[in-house]
């Protein structure tokens, strides 16, 4: 499929200039970016000056987790993991699995997000659901002490880095304080064999770490550095409760730290100090939703404002964390910190992944700098159009590969199963 999207504004990611031009796509690539050029397209579409901007990359997420969603809120992160959260999950089936994926992958889709971190159960079900809507994903290990076995992460790290052109996988664990150490030093004699980068959940409230503590006289970054996790990178996902030494080895192994502010805020988690973070000099960032039984709403436009307004407060200054590079953290950075690097700007050659924003809406205009308005001012109704692949997946409010009626009911259905 070629398309043309013309009369459009490009934000490339690549710096902070706005091209006036068009995009092409040839399949699954972008062909070209540029001023006005003749060819022949399958179909050809008049943006009407509106926006083209790299996807946003979910650095860290749980897809399956909308079952979940404004039924256990208001509980503190413990209470709300081990008495609601595990009891509910492992009512899980692959079916489920796979309705409450889609469900969440429509969510992604109208905030115009293209790829998603995902660490979660039942991984065939839900590559099944992200192939069946044409939906991009990179896969994180989630081995635990209440399930999976090292021997099973090598297993799935072979199985789905195998030429899915939707589909890769990282290694990962769930966190410190749910593992064992036995399960730790494997994960990390798997990173060395693979030579792969390696996440899991770190720091992401204070009772974890000084739990971590008390275990092992250490943080968890730095009891990971210490059985050789990170010497071929990796990173970890909230990170809000860092000292000097765990900034100092993010920084000297180039680990990218995801946060993950709505989520964090809602289980009064803590405020990952970022900036701090990049006078440690940490440069690698990006930012993940969480899942929606935390969250408790998958839109990076919510993400991303409070990525900066909680800066400025941290640091009780209004220049702290400027929008572009809160903007870089949501596209360009996601989509390196999950290893897409094909996915990170707009060019020629890289992936089709791409959004299409309204800019003829009253909450853009006027347009005095529209990486500004995308941060501080922008909205998921901003969303016009998601490409992922070279394929439109959601265009004016529709969904191009699903039936959105038929997800609704079979999703409440089996929600009042498994919570009922």
């Amino acid at each position: 499929m070629r398309l043309r999207f013309y009369n459009a504004k490009i934000l490339t990611m690549e710096d902070e200039n706005i091209i006036e031009g068009e995009l092409h796509t040839d399949n699954e690539r972008i062909s070209y970016i540029g001023a006005a050029k003749p060819g022949e397209f399958d179909r050809e579409i008049d943006l009407g000056g509106n926006l083209i901007i790299p996807g946003f990359k979910d650095a860290h997420t749980h897809t399956a987790m909308t079952f979940l969603r404004s039924f256990a809120d208001d509980l503190p992160l413990n209470d709300w993991l081990y008495n609601q959260v595990f009891p509910h999950e492992a009512k899980l089936t692959e079916e489920s699995v796979y309705v409450f994926t889609q469900l969440g992958i429509m969510e992604y889709l109208t905030s115009g997000i293209t790829a998603a971190f995902d660490m979660y159960m039942k991984i065939p079900a839900y590559v099944k659901a992200c192939t069946d809507m044409g939906f991009r994903s990179v896969l994180c290990g989630s081995i635990n002490d209440f399930g999976g076995t090292v021997e099973g992460c090598e297993e799935e790290y072979n199985t789905y880095n195998s030429g899915n052109p939707l589909i890769t996988y990282q290694l990962g664990f769930h966190a410190e304080y749910t593992t064992k150490r036995e399960i730790l030093e494997g994960m990390a004699e798997l990173s060395r064999k693979y030579k792969s980068p390696l996440f899991a959940h770190n720091s992401e409230t204070k009772a974890e770490v000084e739990g971590c503590r008390e275990r092992y006289g250490m943080s968890p970054t730095q009891l990971f550095d210490e059985l050789g996790m990170f010497e071929y990178g990796g990173g970890g996902f909230h990170c809000a409760w860092f000292d000097e030494r765990d900034m100092e080895i993010f920084r000297d192994r180039g680990l990218w730290m995801v946060t993950n502010p709505a989520s964090n805020l809602k289980l009064a988690s803590g405020i990952a100090p970022i900036c701090e973070m990049r006078r440690h000099g940490m440069k690698n960032f990006a930012i993940g939703t969480d899942g929606a039984a935390s969250n408790n709403c998958l839109d990076m436009f919510r993400e991303m404002f409070l990525v900066a307004g909680l800066q400025k407060v941290r640091e009780e200054d209004a220049a702290a964390c400027p929008a572009f590079d809160v903007l870089e953290m949501a596209t360009k950075g996601g989509a390196l910190a999950m290893g897409l690097k094909d996915c990170d700007v707009l060019a020629a050659g890289k992936y089709a992944d791409f959004a299409v924003v309204d800019l003829k809406k009253p909450n853009m205009q006027p347009i005095h700098n529209i990486a500004k308005n995308l941060v501080y001012s922008g909205s998921k109704d901003n969303v016009k159009m998601t490409v992922i692949n070279g394929k439109i997946l959601y265009e004016d409010g529709k969904f191009t590969t699903i039936d959105e009626g038929e997800i609704y009911e079979r999703a409440n259905n089996l929600t009042m199963k498994i919570c009922g």
